[in-house]
């Protein structure tokens, strides 16, 4: 199984590509493939059929999957791109914390 260091839902900062400095949340994950989603990050035109009769078909702009390397973890308290570590509590659950400020992710 493939790991990958963010999940749907956390803020991310684009390391690589077109889209470098930018920043996104994350929309979807695929550890299989060890890719990423980001919102309005890697925009690419597709071209839609109309699925019934009277729809519009067209070009479309949607987002697509991105390899989760080239994106950074964004720390909610010190706004700054940091690698994330873990900490194990005392319940025995594990958590993530910013590398830079301590702080924990949700």
């Amino acid at each position: 199984m493939n790991k990958v260091h963010v999940k749907t839902g956390d803020t991310v900062v684009v390391l690589s590509g077109k889209d470098k400095g930018k920043k996104g949340t994350v929309l979807a994950v695929s550890p299989s493939e060890r890719k990423v989603i980001v919102e309005k990050i890697n925009m690419v035109s597709k071209h839609v059929k109309p699925k019934r009769m009277g729809e519009p078909g067209g070009i479309i702009k949607a987002e697509a999957a991105m390899y989760a390397d080239k994106v950074q973890l964004v720390c909610p308290r010190c706004k700054k791109p940091t690698r994330i570590g873990h900490k194990i509590l005392e319940d025995g659950s594990k958590i993530r914390i910013c590398r830079k400020c301590g702080e924990a992710f949700e």
